[in-house]
């Protein structure tokens, strides 16, 4: 006897967010693909401005297809304040609110976390900064890459004569995961207890948890890790190696069993197997440039496939060093079923499924990239505006 699939886990779940750029569209997104309302606030003049960031995406801008299916799209005029009333009567029927305005520009119109969850006890309310709601920094500006210098990412990632930033917006999407994950804890605490509350994110905050491995290597004793391109700061071999077509392979060694079997089985070198200077991890990372260049040996001779055969038959660790056509086209995740198609202003686009998987539940439900105010006219007339009223505002430009 089949069963009904289990709903979604947020689909009784409404979330108002007045929301820019990375950290609040992305954390929002991961509510509306698990079943969550979500009702986007944007400014009538262009709305969010993510949404002219580029035109990748068939005309649309990829940051913004990326962060914003699934959403309905009103275009309020916050500095009007008929535009303002119309996002407080929303607020006013949600369960959670998003914002990720300047510092200090949601407390000036009444949206900061604190003042909301007190009209609104059981409303769960988050405040997403850079660097917090007080301290020397609360009012500096904070943008993705800044935000990864503070936090020290681009001290460790590059090469040793080179810092790099992350290739993706780090600091976003740490900061958006925790607002994800702050939201679904403050909601099973509302569950408890009845009550709501305030949730605060910073991306500084949020970045600096992840950077916990080279903070730690750094503060209890040890130097900070080097930057070492591609290659791991205390692990050898553990790098990118060219092979005979042009490709590159990244092999990672683990622990001395690894080495041996790699020294046997893929370099055809049995001999560095148990020599001293490769033995054991420490000695192996005391002489990188030694051990790197007998790995590199072996896979220039071999082709990329070749190489991640033998690899993999030698119980190694190694990936395909990708490009975003590889990964758009990888066996893995085509095998998995992962790719499906939204709804958006230009048609349907290609769009991967959300990583959180949920067994005999309902699909994930990932809705269309909405077009700006899409939704200004159904959400004036659920909040009982009829349209004459709405004609006025819109007239006014106080929605569009």
């Amino acid at each position: 006897m089949s069963r009904q699939p289990q709903p979604l886990p947020l689909d009784s779940i409404t979330v108002v967010a007045v929301e820019q750029a990375v950290s609040a569209p992305f954390a929002t997104r991961q509510l509306a693909d698990l079943g969550a309302r979500v009702i986007k606030v944007e400014r009538p003049d262009g709305g969010d401005f993510a949404r002219g960031y580029d035109t990748a995406a068939r005309g649309l801008a990829s940051h913004f297809v990326w962060c914003n299916r699934g959403k309905e799209s009103i275009a309020v005029d916050l500095k009007d304040p008929r535009g303002l009333d119309i996002v407080h009567r929303l607020v006013s029927d949600a369960d959670v609110f998003v914002q990720n305005l300047a510092q200090g520009a949601a407390a000036r119109l009444g949206l900061d976390a604190a003042t909301l969850c007190s009209r609104h006890p059981r409303l769960v309310a988050v405040d997403i900064s850079g660097y917090g709601s007080a301290g020397p920094y609360a009012h500096k500006r904070a943008y993705d890459m800044l935000v990864q210098c503070e936090a020290g990412l681009v001290s460790v990632t590059g090469t040793p004569e080179q810092p790099v930033k992350a290739g993706i917006p780090a600091a976003d999407i740490a900061a958006a995961m925790y607002a994800f994950s702050g939201v679904l804890a403050a909601l099973l605490r509302r569950g408890v207890t009845g009550r709501g509350g305030p949730v605060e994110i910073s991306m500084l905050e949020s970045l600096a948890e992840w950077m916990g491995h080279p903070l730690h290597h750094g503060m209890h004793g040890g130097e900070p890790p080097a930057r070492t391109g591609l290659a791991h700061a205390v692990i050898a071999p553990y790098d990118a190696y060219a092979t005979a077509d042009g490709g590159q392979v990244l092999l990672s060694v683990q622990n001395d069993r690894e080495w041996r079997r790699l020294a046997e089985q893929v370099l055809d070198r049995p001999e560095l197997a148990l020599d001293p200077a490769f033995a054991t991890n420490t000695a192996r990372t005391a002489n990188r440039e030694r051990a790197d260049a007998a790995v590199a040996k072996a896979l220039a001779g071999l082709d990329t496939e070749e190489a991640v055969v033998r690899l993999d038959a030698a119980g190694i660790a190694c990936a395909r060093l990708n490009s975003m056509t590889d990964l758009a086209a990888h066996p893995q995740l085509e095998a998995r079923d992962r790719w499906r198609e939204v709804g958006s202003p230009v048609g349907a686009l290609r769009a991967m499924l959300p990583p959180i998987t949920l067994p005999g539940g309902e699909p994930a439900r990932m809705g269309a990239v909405p077009g700006l105010g899409e939704h200004t006219d159904a959400l004036l007339r659920a909040l009982g505006m009829t349209d004459e009223a709405a004609a006025v505002l819109r007239r006014d430009g106080v929605v569009a």
